[in-house]
């Protein structure tokens, strides 16, 4: 089982790496590496964000980024997972599962009471993976416009 540890700035081709792979299952999204290095620097640089690492012989082999945002819903914190990948030679192996509980308990520590994620509805097994691991469909719709 790889090792779990925050992310730092010596991380940041293996996090752009991993987007790489993630954004090649995500239909809303393209591969951007400037963009998504940026993205990555602002969330190492942010007190609100978390990214999350899977480390197996030296390798990042996975990770997952969480955002604290407020919730009116909630009255308080939660937390949106933004990314979640892991290589596929580590999948089926509780890489995954080990990163969303460490995720869990890093939104826990910032007094959230809810994590949230967007996952790609023509992913069937990401979506069974977050099913099997108690996640559940909200009647919400995501939109988006892009300024």
């Amino acid at each position: 089982m790889p090792i779990l540890r925050k992310a730092g700035p010596q991380d940041l081709e293996e996090l752009t790496a991993l987007l790489r792979l993630l954004f090649t299952i995500k239909e809303d999204f393209s591969f951007n590496e400037s963009r998504q290095r940026l993205g990555l620097l602002m969330m190492l640089d942010n007190d609100r964000g978390y990214i999350l690492v899977a480390e197996a012989a030296g390798k990042v082999v996975g990770m997952c980024t969480g955002q604290l945002v407020i919730s009116t819903a909630e009255g308080g914190p939660a937390v949106l997972v933004e990314d979640m990948v892991v290589d596929p030679a580590y999948r089926g192996q509780g890489t995954g599962r080990a990163l969303i509980k460490t995720m869990a308990d890093w939104a826990i520590e910032q007094g959230a009471t809810r994590l949230q994620l967007l996952a790609d509805k023509n992913n069937p097994p990401a979506l069974a993976f977050y099913e099997h691991l108690g996640w559940r469909t909200t009647a919400l719709v995501c939109l988006r416009h892009h300024l």
